[in-house]
């Protein structure tokens, strides 16, 4: 099988993660907790609180107007890089050229499509300023994909910590641009020293571009395995 295209990426990042204060919560252990994942609440979106949240293997997820609960579900979903599956078409249509992809170029812009769903978004105004601050600081980063007219077409956004990408969502409304926007990430991913990558709750989409379900115990494996050593916030 031939090597899938590269996708070329510019990046536009502009500075590397500044340093947080230590956590002020301590997080609970999540292999307590039951398959679907919900681990705790309470706590707040701060930037080090997040952090704090991703090295232990969780991540926020709102419910019905409560932004502060943390989840591990079991099992978990991950996408190893060199496993994103590229189909013949989505080949084809890297290779035409037809998108031009950024990283880091329109955090704001994607988050914000990204939050745009007919069947509602647990991407609250409380989370968006959370990210969006996460981003200012270098921890959150998007991949905007963008029409040869210079319009944004798809893209995807998540939290760098470590050796982990945890991302948290993605659009389109051009045909292919979030799974190119996925590629781009993949491709870029052993290039920024990034190996793992969370996606949180397995679907067949996802399980369709090379992701697979893994049991909580042992996500929280690699994410010990992937984490920068003495870190000041655990």
């Amino acid at each position: 099988m031939p090597a899938p295209p590269e996708v070329p990426l510019a990046v536009q990042t502009r500075l590397p993660p500044q340093p947080l204060p230590p956590s002020r919560f301590r997080f609970p252990d999540p292999r307590g907790a039951p398959p679907s994942g919900f681990v705790a609440a309470g706590g707040d979106l701060a930037p080090e609180t997040i952090v704090a949240a991703y090295r232990t293997g969780l991540f926020p997820w709102p419910h019905d107007g409560v932004d502060t609960l943390w989840w591990s579900p079991d099992p978990r979903a991950i996408l190893p890089p060199e496993r994103f599956h590229v189909s013949r078409r989505l080949a084809r249509r890297v290779r035409q050229g037809r998108f031009r992809v950024t990283l880091d170029a329109a955090f704001a812009q994607v988050i914000a499509a990204c939050a745009v769903r007919p069947e509602g978004t647990w991407i609250t105004p409380g989370m968006m300023r959370a990210y969006l601050r996460l981003h200012t600081l270098g921890w959150a980063h998007s991949v905007e994909v963008w029409s040869s007219e210079g319009a944004l077409v798809g893209g995807l956004y998540g939290l760098r910590v470590d050796g982990l990408f945890g991302a948290e969502s993605m659009f389109h409304r051009a045909t292919d641009a979030s799974k190119v926007a996925l590629l781009a990430l993949c491709q870029h991913a052993p290039r920024a020293g990034i190996s793992l990558i969370d996606v949180q709750l397995p679907t067949d989409h996802l399980a369709s571009l090379g992701a697979e379900a893994i049991p909580r115990d042992r996500y929280l494996e690699l994410v010990a395995a992937v984490r920068a050593p003495a870190q000041p916030n655990q």
